[in-house]
């Protein structure tokens, strides 16, 4: 295993890896695999069971499912800030910039400093790695004038606009030419026509930079839109219950959203998410089953002579 001392800066997270999750060096392996993965919490809470998943290099997967399905909990174990109770996680990826991690992470929150300007914000992981803000500006700038920000370097980030907020955040992640990038909801609180523009600028910023990305939302329509493969979960416990293909070989752009096909695309994922609810009412009746069953088998043993 490959883990070095890299810290956590905002949108970039460091992948100081535990014990289960493992980095190695680029190689023909799926760029992450998941194998039957659980992980409970102290509470006792089964967040996530048997959870299996490979994602390939350069390939962009969304996980989808409602609240509580294990979606960010696996999100978190990728990129080495949580560790599974079983199973395992491995990533493969090729070197990032010197002295940063192959993987970055973009929250639900921008988490800008608010105390600094936006190029501070952006050059962050460049300042931690050892690199003088000088030598930093050059791809600063670049980083900037690629998610649309040229110009707005000496700007704090009050001054900024939800979008804007992200789209800092999102630069601040790519300035450290991760190989993986790890997005837990990052548009969710935005209007929907931000939203939208910022689907499109993240599959150009993809396509370009060659990422593979894991990115979960509750959104049908967005992972529809994104995603050449959508990991549909089920909840209580979280599991991986169907993987849905969505690849697709033209552009994914307005014409292709307003299109039969991407209808059609949202219906089919929207009904293995229905599939999935189902499946965990089930799995939820068994569990309770199970645990009464253990119970009464303890009272037993308690009034037995």
């Amino acid at each position: 295993m490959h883990a070095g001392n890299h810290p956590l800066g905002g949108s970039l997270a460091a992948v100081n890896a535990p014990a289960h999750t493992s980095i190695a060096p680029a190689a023909t392996a799926p760029a992450i695999s998941i194998s039957r993965v659980s992980r409970r919490f102290a509470s006792g809470t089964l967040a996530l069971t048997e959870a299996s998943l490979e994602v390939g290099e350069g390939e962009f997967v969304a996980l989808l499912g409602p609240s509580g399905c294990g979606k960010s909990t696996l999100l978190r174990m990728v990129a080495g800030l949580d560790s599974p109770s079983t199973g395992s996680v491995r990533v493969v990826a090729g070197p990032g910039l010197p002295g940063l991690p192959p993987v970055g992470f973009v929250f639900q929150e921008p988490t800008l400093m608010p105390w600094a300007r936006v190029a501070d914000n952006v050059a962050l992981p460049l300042r931690l790695a050892g690199r003088s803000q000088a030598q930093a500006l050059p791809a600063v700038r670049e980083q900037l004038q690629a998610v649309g920000l040229q110009g707005f370097e000496q700007a704090w980030p009050h001054e900024l606009s939800g979008g804007m907020k992200m789209r800092v955040s999102i630069a601040r992640a790519l300035i450290a030419a991760p190989r993986v990038l790890l997005m837990d909801e990052p548009f969710a609180a935005l209007d929907e026509i931000t939203r939208i523009r910022l689907n499109d600028d993240l599959l150009a910023w993809w396509a370009a930079q060659r990422l593979t990305v894991l990115f979960v939302t509750h959104s049908v329509f967005e992972a529809v839109t994104l995603a050449q493969k959508v990991v549909v979960m089920g909840a209580r416990p979280g599991r991986v219950a169907e993987v849905v293909d969505n690849a697709h070989a033209g552009p994914r752009d307005e014409d292709w959203r307003a299109s039969a096909d991407f209808a059609q695309r949202c219906a089919r994922v929207s009904q293995a998410l229905r599939r999935a609810a189902v499946g965990s009412l089930e799995v939820g009746r068994a569990e309770v089953g199970r645990a009464e069953v253990g119970r009464a088998e303890v009272g037993r043993a308690e009034v037995a002579p």
